[in-house]
């Protein structure tokens, strides 16, 4: 009798809800770049700022346990896959796609809960007091800008880490025997915090735009498959 009550059942149940986290989390991101931003730059300050306080902390509330969720379920993922295969299968296709992918999207989290949602309650609370009758928050604008270049750096991680994730499955790829981990390692890690450091500290650059950031999405998503691909 077929059961879902076995390793690969179980494997397949934290997939799921996975997946249902991450759609949850990846579109709440594209709904913020893709649509609210424009929405806010062309709509009056009365208009924006009821959004602010009533539209927004709801649709961060799912933003965030999205994220939070997406992650718990793929680290339960990889943890039933190194118990039943053996932690040899991370230095395989499968776990050289994965675990590169996962490394990205644990920044990406990261950016959620530590850079975007604070600065996003500065913003909500500054944007209640006004309408309260009371000051604006001094900070709020910088805050703001802040979670816009982490919120813009997800999205420009979330396309090649989209494209790692779905390689594991779907894109083997050949391991030589003599394959250089440590350099494949050491050249994502540069490549990537590079990065996250702009989302950080830096500013948006040319992923100001929304075609700004698709391109360079692509673009990074390229420069991290040649990298793997000449490195394993």
């Amino acid at each position: 009798m077929n059961t879902i009550l076995t390793s690969d059942g179980l494997y397949q149940i934290f997939r799921w809800f996975h997946y249902l986290a991450g759609v949850t989390w990846i579109g709440h991101l594209y709904y913020f770049n893709f649509v609210q931003g424009k929405f806010f730059a062309g709509t009056d300050a009365n208009t924006k700022s009821t959004a602010i306080r009533q539209l927004v902390p709801e649709a961060l509330w799912w933003f965030r346990w999205g994220a939070a969720y997406t992650v718990l379920f793929g680290l339960l993922m990889l943890w039933n896959k190194g118990h039943t295969a053996g932690h040899e299968i991370y230095a395989t296709s499968w776990g050289i796609w994965i675990l590169t992918g996962s490394a990205v999207g644990l920044l990406m989290a990261y950016n959620v809960w530590f850079v975007i949602w604070p600065a996003q309650k500065v913003i909500i609370a500054s944007a209640n007091s006004v309408a309260s009758g009371g000051a604006a928050d001094p900070t709020a604008a910088a805050r703001g800008a802040r979670a816009t270049v982490a919120s813009r750096t997800n999205v420009l991680f979330s396309i090649p880490m989209l494209f790692l994730m779905s390689a594991a499955s779907h894109l083997p790829l050949y391991v030589s025997p003599g394959a250089n981990f440590p350099a494949l390692v050491a050249v994502l890690a540069v490549i990537v915090l590079a990065i996250e450091a702009n989302a950080l500290f830096g500013k948006t650059g040319p992923i100001t735009t929304v075609k700004g950031v698709i391109i360079w999405g692509f673009v990074l998503s390229v420069i991290l498959y040649s990298v793997i691909t000449l490195l394993v």
